[in-house]
């Protein structure tokens, strides 16, 4: 398996965490927006893995979305998507910040998370060939 695909795979499986965490009654939207946001990270280092571009030791996914962009101008397409989930690594999910969230702003960071991914899997694909 390709570095990048590695990649894809994790952020798959961020994805599928934030969602799971969001089923029945017992949801946990706290650690449901940092997987999602992981989800968005992951997937977007994973284009840059694919173009062979050293990553990053960084969460914030506007700057990953900008470094993708200066590959593929394509990229702007996510940029407000990947603004609003930067700063969702670390917002829910250390004490001594304490924001407030609902259910929708999960669900709303999901869908952005999935969106981010699958832009990213249809342009490796595309590439490839």
């Amino acid at each position: 398996m390709k570095p990048y695909e590695t990649w894809l795979l994790k952020a798959y499986s961020d994805l599928k965490s934030a969602k799971k965490l969001m089923e029945g009654e017992n949801k946990i939207p706290d650690t449901a927006i940092y997987h999602a946001q992981q989800s968005a990270e992951k997937a977007l280092k994973a284009y840059l893995s694919f173009k062979q571009q050293p990553i990053r030791k960084t969460h914030d996914v506007e700057l990953l979305t900008e470094l993708c962009i200066e590959l593929n101008a394509e990229f702007n397409a996510i940029l407000d998507d990947a603004k609003e989930l930067t700063g969702y690594d670390i917002a829910f999910r250390y004490p001594d910040i304490i924001l407030e969230h609902d259910e929708e702003d999960v669900f709303d960071a999901i869908k952005k998370a999935e969106k981010i991914l699958t832009f990213v899997q249809d342009h490796t694909q595309r590439e490839l060939q």
